[in-house]
């Protein structure tokens, strides 16, 4: 039996219902793939930093945000996306506006790579603890966890400002209960087979020890 107005046929109803449900099926199969697409990307990491985020002078896929992506892949923990949002130069001050940019949709853990910059100028730990614990309270707002990377001073910027910027670190993670690594370049800095010629920027080899030093201190937040 055919259906449709004289001089307008639509075909035979077996035609019809066949063309129907494999058009139900590409729309099912479509919806199942953009859904299992928006649930692996639903899990977000924000590295929030400067040029160590960046990963300056390595390959953008040898930086440690990247390499992490890549470790926790090996270690079971799909569907988790690794945001690296590193920019050379970048001191402390500069955290509070950058995460607004993520805050719409906010990731679930922000690892705070800030604070390098800040010793290099000479910015008074004061200052930067306090842009820090803006940054850290506008994500806690958001209900993100929070991984502050801690940094170390060499000895010849004066024993006062050693203690006061190294005190940094481990003051903000206990006065907002959030996790900590004690030294972002444990094991890297001052080694001279795992950093650039300038003696301040890893190469690929301390991006890869940086990143298992970060997936030490991540892992239990997943």
């Amino acid at each position: 039996m055919k259906i449709g107005a004289p001089g307008f046929e639509f075909g035979y109803f077996p035609e019809l219902i066949y063309v129907m449900r494999l058009s139900l099926l590409f729309s099912l199969s479509l919806l199942c793939f953009f859904s299992s697409f928006v649930q692996a990307a639903d899990f977000r990491i924000l590295v929030l930093g400067d040029s160590l985020a960046e990963g300056l002078g390595v390959e953008r896929s040898s930086s440690f945000p990247l390499v992490l992506q890549k470790i926790l892949l090996e270690n079971g923990k799909s569907g988790i996306e690794v945001i690296a949002s590193g920019v050379s130069g970048a001191t402390s001050a500069s955290g509070p506006n950058r995460l607004k940019w993520f805050l719409k949709n906010p990731p679930r853990i922000l690892i705070l790579e800030l604070g390098g910059n800040d010793l290099l100028r000479g910015i008074s730990p004061k200052e930067t603890k306090k842009n820090l614990l803006r940054t850290i309270r506008m994500a806690k707002e958001k209900n993100m966890k929070v991984l502050l990377a801690g940094m170390k001073v060499p000895p010849n910027y004066g024993k006062d400002y050693v203690r006061d910027f190294e005190n940094i670190f481990p003051e903000i993670a206990n006065g907002e209960k959030i996790a900590l690594i004690p030294f972002l370049l444990d094991g890297v800095g001052g080694v001279a087979s795992l950093n650039q010629s300038d003696g301040i920027h890893p190469n690929e080899k301390g991006h890869f020890a940086i990143a298992k030093t970060v997936y030490k201190y991540l892992e239990p937040m997943l």
